[in-house]
């Protein structure tokens, strides 16, 4: 131990310009971490507030001087954390012994000394400051100890100080942290406490909330996730609101590009404000006005992020982290940061997918924790007295989880919450307990009844769901380390949901052959595009249904042209650098009618499947202006989220005049084939596509062939048909005769030639035909590429 660390080791006090990461021991990790920040990153202009630390050496005086120490063994000799009523007691009978004993004169004068000097320095009479716990075992790479002690807000003056101090380091001896401390074999004695005083940040004139330089539900390491909320953070964390979220690509970010793929706007019904009359915070209301905004700008979503890196590469880990808006100022401030504990250490070589073998009544529908599915009996629990009621291997229902709740959260079988974001205290528990859970449901407590059996799946990507009955699910596990790979054929694969591309990147694969517009604008739009360009004259009762969906925008073309561009972005950044093919929207008029809106601008057909589709929409009067607002989703996310992966893809382009014109009305809208390296390729699912493919070939850079409909077109059947279903067969000679010559052409003008339609997903004796035939890709359905890979290699 060097001389200076003794001197620090010796200390009651340490300021926030004293301490290092290397001080853990001395200040635990919350107070280790923002010295560290205050010290060595405000340099690169991240703001910390400034503070000192009551070191883990004053605790442990504390406790030695006053006789604590042997009554806290004395409690705590025959400990069993699985029976709950004894763990309370005991909690409390240590709680109650830390709170009457009198801090030593000497540890009072230094607190107080160090109070009165940041005072001085923030040139405040009384500072409101925050006092928070940080244990010396905490925020550890593998243990993040989420909320195991208290944190106190808006606290002033010597005497509320002092008294706040202790109550943290009563905090040690809660219920749930004894019960933490255990289960992780941590040993009570060894453990100490420090706690941290830090100016306030006036979050509750503003907003706050938490911020993760890895994508937590997936793993994908590209993407930093913000949550929002007004007011002070307790409530983003507690998970009483479910705040916005903000999706950001490092990558595109750290070359200078407006990278946010990813927005959604939060209910955000409540905010934690000061209180005025002795009490420190107050609960309050948001206007709806304000639910109906996004908390944060773009220019404050991305100078967060890019705090998020500059944090993440100083600690060479992925980072979580919490942030404060002071709303006198308008400055952000990062008020903590501790390395991410789950998603960082999971096993990037083994790919686990759960898969729901059957489905049932959805009961509720919320955000999903993790992509795991569990089933059990559900109990129905709204206050944590009645946590001696639950029993292990339970679902357990609730409004919302505190640490409180953590003895008996270990117990469960999963977990599902009314209230509360991604980021809450029930989904960092649940996915360090490796506990499927859905939150944000609004309503679990009241559709799931105590006692019923129900299934809890977050399998489907983002949005969790809740089951009707226990229903039977699998666990596929894939070990993806040594999965041969094909060296002719690129292996792409088909994605449509943006929510599930950052998991499906982990699936071994050359990039997307097919990224459709179809899902995106279904499930996340959801209004027909003239509807939205038309809003102004619409009738009053439609124009209510689009403003329930596009509250936050003022200008309804905008949410249209964000939307898409972020699902876009989002594909895009899961698979980037590698090629990511999208293809523009190609709903029938059919489907385009069953928008919002949609029957007022969509004639009726006999068949829609060949009729108004595809490139015959785009350069059409009665449709031009959606299209141009479909140029500007794919400019937003080339451009200026600085995506130079996409290529566009022209679906059921009939005739060569038909092409001249579509690529026409792209560059006019900033889409000109070849500039900044943009390739636009022409799907091959008509006859004349291959017929005049040498002419096509002039015109675009490449063919993605779309099996079904060349299949249905050569043979004449209609696909949606069942009276001839059995007749259609992608592996007719004819189909097949019509494949090898595109492919021939293709390559005679260097073009490139893959499929993206579903027989080579369905069939591997196809896939193999089309290998023999020379083909540059297939582009696979997820759940088909790695079977699909190893015979291809096998062929090959």
């Amino acid at each position: 131990m060097t001389r200076e660390t003794l001197f620090k080791f010796m200390q009651h006090i340490l300021r926030f310009e004293e301490i290092s990461l290397k001080d853990l021991p001395l200040v635990g990790g919350k107070n280790a971490s923002l010295g560290e920040m205050y010290q060595k990153l405000g340099k690169k202009g991240i703001a910390v507030p400034n503070g000192f630390a009551v070191t883990a050496e004053a605790y442990r005086y504390f406790l030695s001087a006053t006789g604590v120490a042997e009554k806290i063994k004395s409690i705590l000799k025959d400990l069993n954390t699985n029976d709950l009523r004894s763990l309370a007691e005991k909690g409390e009978s240590i709680r109650r012994v830390i709170m009457a004993a009198e801090f030593p004169e000497d540890l009072k004068t230094d607190i107080v000394a160090a109070y009165l000097k940041l005072a001085r320095e923030s040139k405040r009479t009384e500072p409101d400051v925050a006092v928070r716990s940080s244990a010396t075992a905490e925020d550890l790479p593998d243990a993040s100890f989420a909320g195991q002690q208290e944190s106190y807000l808006n606290v002033r003056g010597e005497h509320e100080v002092l008294l706040t101090v202790k109550k943290c380091m009563a905090s040690l001896f809660t219920d749930r942290a004894i019960s933490y401390r255990a289960d992780k074999k941590f040993d009570y004695a060894k453990i100490a406490l420090s706690v941290g005083i830090q100016l306030m940040v006036r979050s509750d004139l503003a907003c706050s909330g938490v911020m993760f330089s890895i994508h937590t539900e997936s793993g994908f390491k590209d993407s930093v996730v913000i949550n929002a909320s007004y007011g002070l953070g307790e409530y983003v964390v507690k998970g009483v609101v479910t705040p916005d979220e903000y999706l950001v690509f490092k990558p595109g970010l750290k070359k200078g590009f407006q990278s946010i793929i990813g927005k959604e706007i939060g209910s955000k019904t409540r905010k934690l404000i000061y209180a005025t009359g002795g009490r420190a915070t107050t609960d309050a209301e948001v206007p709806i006005i304000e639910r109906h905004k996004f908390v944060l700008t773009d220019e404050e979503i991305l100078q967060l992020a890019k705090w998020g890196c500059v944090i993440e590469e100083h600690y060479q880990r992925p980072m979580d982290m919490e942030w404060a808006k002071d709303g006198n100022t308008g400055k952000i401030f990062i008020v903590q940061a501790r390395p991410e504990t789950v998603e960082s250490r999971s096993n990037p070589e083994v790919i686990e997918e759960y898969i729901l073998n059957s489905s049932s009544k959805v009961l509720a529908i919320g955000a999903a924790v993790g992509k795991k599915i569990g089933a059990g009996v559900a109990k129905v629990i709204n206050n944590i007295s009645q946590a001696a009621d639950f029993q292990p291997g339970q679902i357990l229902i609730t409004t919302m989880t505190d640490p409180d709740w953590e003895p008996i959260m270990k117990k469960a079988a999963g977990i599902v919450t009314d209230a509360g974001g991604r980021t809450c205290h029930a989904a960092i528990v649940s996915r360090e307990l490796g506990l499927p859970c859905v939150v944000g449901t609004g309503n679990g407590t009241t559709v799931v009844r105590d006692g019923q059996e129900v299934t809890i799946s977050g399998a489907s990507g983002e949005v969790g769901k809740v089951y009707e009955g226990k229903l039977p699910f699998q666990i596929k596990r894939t070990n993806i380390k040594n999965l041969p790979r094909p060296k002719k054929t690129k292996i792409m694969m088909n994605v449509g949901d943006p929510e599930a591309a950052f998991m499906q990147s982990f699936i071994p694969n050359d990039g997307v052959g097919l990224a459709r517009e179809e899902f995106i604008i279904a499930n996340f739009i959801k209004i027909h595009p003239m509807a939205l360009i038309n809003y102004a004259t619409l009738k009053p009762e439609l124009k209510k249904q689009i403003d329930d969906i596009t509250a936050a925008y003022e200008d309804k073309t905008q949410f249209y042209i964000d939307k898409l561009a972020y699902g876009i972005g989002r594909i895009a950044a899961a698979f980037y650098p590698k090629d990511v093919i999208v293809r523009l929207s190609d709903f029938k008029t059919n489907e385009y009618a069953n928008l919002i809106g949609g029957k007022d601008y969509e004639p009726a057909e006999d068949n829609p499947m060949i009729g108004w589709r595809g490139a015959s929409r785009y350069y059409d009067p009665a449709y031009l202006p959606a299209f141009k607002m479909e140029c500007a989703a794919f400019l937003k996310a080339r451009r200026d989220m600085g995506l130079k992966n996409i290529k566009i893809m022209v679906p059921f382009c009939r005739t060569i005049t038909e092409a001249e014109k579509v690529l026409s009305v792209m560059s006019e809208c900033g889409l000109k084939r070849g500039k900044d390296a943009l390739e636009v390729y022409v799907m091959c699912e008509i006859p004349s596509n291959v017929i005049l493919a040498d002419k096509f070939c002039k015109l675009f850079d490449g063919f993605s062939i779309g099996s079904n409909d060349l299949t249905q077109l050569t043979l004449g059947v209609d696909r949606d048909s069942r009276l001839v279903s059995h007749l259609y067969d992608e592996n007719n000679e004819a189909v097949k005769i019509l494949l090898s010559q595109v492919i021939k052409t293709a390559h005679q003008y260097k073009r490139k030639v893959g499929i993206c339609g579903q027989a080579p997903s369905d069939f591997p004796d196809f896939a193999q035909f089309l290998v023999k035939q020379g083909i540059d890709s297939l582009s696979l359905t997820p759940d088909t590429v790695i079977a699909t890979t190893l015979k291809i290699a096998k062929a090959e």
